[in-house]
C-alpha cells in the first residue's frame, strides 16, 4: 500500500488515546523486521532512520531510505517514514524527496533560546514542504556520545510552561520530552515521572513523544501511553534482540560464514520484539 503520513498515524493514535510505535532501523533486516512485527500484530508502524544511522551508511541517507520506502509499500499494514535526530540542516532539506513525511529537529541539546530559534527556521521550512515536524524539550541524553546522563536532576526534566510557550512560537507539530527517560539504556530499570506527564499533556496541545523507551519497562510504557503518549521511540530494544540472536547463533554454530544464516535469526528475533512491544502499547502490560 502507499506509505501512510507520520502525521496521520500520530494524530489518530492520540486520538484514541493510545499510542504509534516508531522503529529506528538501521539496514534492511531492521526494517524488515519491524514491518513483519507490525503485520502479526495488526498494527500501524513508523520507520525511523536517525542521522546517527545516515552517518553509519557513509553520509547518504537514500539507500537505506529508498529499501524503506520499497519494503514499506509491499506491506499489509500502513507504515510512515520519519527522519529522526536531524541536526544537520542538509540532511533536514533531503527529507521531502527521499520519501519521508516527517522529520525530529534535533535542538534538545542547546539552551532555550538557540533551541528555540533553530527549531522554528526548521519548522517553518519543514511545513513548506509538507513535512510534519517533532522537535525536543528537556535533557533525554544518552546520544552522540554524550555522558550518562542523571534523567533525576533537578532541570533535566520538561517544564510544563516553557514546553508551552516552546510549542506556540516554534510552530512544532509534536514534542519529545523528558520525564526520566534516557536514550540508548540496555536495561529496562527507567523509572517515569508520571505526574509530570499528567501537567504537559495538559498544558500541551500537540501530540507527545517519548524518546528512549527501550529502557522503560512494560508497565511504564503503558502507563505513559495512558498517560498521553501518542508516539513512542524505539531503537535499542531491536539492536539488543538481533545482538543476542546472532551472538547464540554464531555460538552454537561457529562453522557459520553464510550471513544469511546468522542474520535470519537476528531478523526474527526482531520481529519478535517488535510485535511484543506493540501489544505494550496498544493493550497494556
Amino acid at each position: 500500500m502507499p506509505l501512510a503520513r507520520t502525521a496521520t498515524l500520530v494524530t489518530d493514535a492520540a486520538a484514541k488515546r493510545s499510542a504509534v510505535a516508531a522503529f529506528n532501523i538501521i539496514t534492511l533486516e531492521h526494517a524488515e523486521a519491524v514491518i513483519a512485527g507490525a503485520e502479526a500484530a495488526h498494527s500501524p508502524v513508523v520507520l525511523q532512520i536517525s542521522e546517527n544511522a545516515v552517518k553509519f551508511r557513509y553520509g547518504r541517507v537514500l539507500p537505506l531510505a529508498r529499501a524503506a520506502v520499497a519494503a514499506a509499500e509491499a506491506a499489509a499494514v500502513p507504515v510512515a517514514l520519519h527522519l529522526d535526530h536531524v541536526k544537520r540542516d542538509d540532511l533536514l532539506r533531503q527529507a521531502a524527496d527521499a520519501g519521508f513525511s516527517s522529520v525530529m529537529y534535533d535542538g534538545g541539546h542547546l539552551p532555550y533560546d538557540q533551541n528555540l530559534a533553530a527549531t522554528r527556521a526548521a519548522a517553518d521550512w519543514a511545513h513548506t514542504q509538507g513535512l510534519w515536524i517533532e522537535a525536543e524539550l528537556g535533557e533525554v541524553g544518552g546520544k552522540n556520545g554524550q555522558p550518562p546522563l542523571d534523567a533525576h536532576a533537578p532541570g533535566a526534566r520538561t517544564d510544563p510552561e516553557e514546553a508551552r510557550s516552546f510549542v506556540a512560537e516554534s510552530g512544532v507539530d509534536a514534542l519529545a520530552v523528558a520525564i526520566g527517560n534516557t536514550h540508548a539504556m540496555t536495561t529496562r530499570t527507567a523509572s517515569l515521572d508520571h505526574a509530570l506527564l499528567a501537567r504537559l499533556d495538559a498544558a500541551l496541545r500537540v501530540p507527545l513523544v517519548l524518546h528512549g523507551s527501550s529502557g522503560v519497562p512494560d508497565d511504564e510504557l503503558a502507563a505513559a501511553v495512558a498517560g498521553g503518549m501518542a508516539k513512542i521511540n524505539i531503537g535499542t530494544a531491536l539492536n539488543i534482540a538481533m545482538t543476542d540472536a546472532i551472538r547464540a547463533y554464531l555460538a552454537a554454530h561457529p562453522e557459520a560464514v553464510d550471513a544469511r544464516s546468522y542474520l535470519t535469526v537476528g531478523r526474527q528475533a526482531m520481529v519478535q520484539a517488535v510485535t511484543r512491544l506493540i501489544g505494550v502499547l496498544t493493550t497494556g502490560a
